[in-house]
């Protein structure tokens, strides 16, 4: 009785998250001045990105270090759908755009699934390869796709316009958009999470080995996890096309990897609830703490603008969070398993 009684205030809890999190999205799209609204979209989008990174690298426990290169499949994928043919002509410098490229046109919906879709299977191809090892040789493997997108993007002009990149990307994108996927993203991890799959997935994470003797496909589990992650980043690579409008090969690098990895490292490895709150205490946080690179007078003291001091700032910050919290702001628990989330329990014994 006490199971089901907490288990539905649960439910109603998340309903009213729910909601909370849907009136945000529309009230902070029509009352937020622009610059907000494109933080909280920027937010939004590395929202979907963490999440669906923590699924591979957090629950799962394999340390790829792919982000880039599917995000940036993603970001191409989708901005070569819903730019027209006459938009790409116009811009495409280094070699006129393959007659293939011209005619692939959608709608942004469209595109963002057919994004999402296309990177899965991209996803699919690669971890053959890839889970063939462990450890850091999946890193290193991975690492190394991101780097090979890359130099796909610049060799290949006819297709992506090499290293200009694409402009003049519609700007579809907006809280809508972000917000709403968003939602659904982190709503799709925690039921894969609270499933049978999501519990093999921990399984392989703890002890490998103890899962494929109790009978667990570790490999399927695998595969499984970094195609839905290559889903939900190839999707939010085209959400990120659609509100920059502007895309090149330089913005996939593995800084892009890196400030995901620092996010779910932050938030705690393996908690959905770790991954929203490192983005926005990183994301959200850096632009907040632009103040820092202009001149400030404290206490009567004038001081000059030091471009950069946010960054020195944010990293003491950063370390002094990972001295005292080593398994990031909240571990491995979600949000109903923090203690301040619990009954005390009490009474006489």
């Amino acid at each position: 009785m006490m199971n089901d009684t907490i288990f539905t205030k649960q439910r109603l809890i998340n309903l009213a998250l729910i909601v909370v999190a849907i009136w945000f999205t529309h009230f902070a799209q029509v009352t937020f001045d622009p610059y907000t609204v494109r933080i909280i979209n920027n937010v939004a989008i590395f929202i979907i990105l963490a999440v669906s990174y923590n699924l591979i690298n957090g629950v799962t426990g394999q340390f790829s270090l792919e982000p880039n290169g599917f995000v940036a499949i993603g970001a191409y994928v989708t901005a070569i759908l819903i730019v027209d043919a006459d938009t790409m002509l116009y811009q495409y410098d280094i070699a006129d755009p393959s007659e293939w490229v011209l005619a692939l046109q959608a709608d942004f919906a469209w595109a963002l699934l057919i994004a999402g879709c296309f990177t899965a299977l991209v996803a699919l191809a690669l971890s053959f390869p890839v889970f063939r090892v462990r450890g850091d040789y999946l890193a290193i493997v991975t690492l190394g796709f991101g780097f090979i997108i890359k130099i796909l993007a610049i060799n290949n002009p006819q297709i992506t316009n090499g290293s200009l990149g694409m402009n003049d990307i519609p700007e579809y994108s907006n809280l809508y958009w972000t917000g709403g996927i968003a939602i659904f993203t982190v709503l799709a991890i925690l039921n894969i999470i609270y499933s049978k799959y999501g519990r093999a997935m921990k399984a392989v994470r703890d002890d490998e080995d103890a899962a494929t003797a109790m009978g667990v496909n570790t490999f399927k589990i695998k595969t499984y996890a970094f195609t839905t992650s290559a889903f939900f980043e190839g999707v939010g690579g085209g959400l990120l096309a659609a509100l920059l409008t502007s895309i090149s090969p330089d913005l996939f690098t593995f800084f892009l990897t890196f400030q995901l990895l620092i996010i779910i490292v932050l938030g705690g490895l393996g908690s959905t609830t770790g991954a929203i709150l490192g983005t926005i205490f990183v994301m959200a946080g850096l632009e907040w703490m632009r103040f820092l690179d202009e001149p400030m007078n404290i206490f009567g003291f004038e001081t000059e603008g030091t471009p950069g001091m946010r960054m020195v700032v944010f990293s003491l910050i950063l370390i002094i969070v990972m001295l005292f919290a080593r398994e990031g702001l909240v571990g491995k628990k979600e949000l109903f398993e923090l203690k301040w989330f619990k009954k005390k329990k009490g009474g006489s014994k």
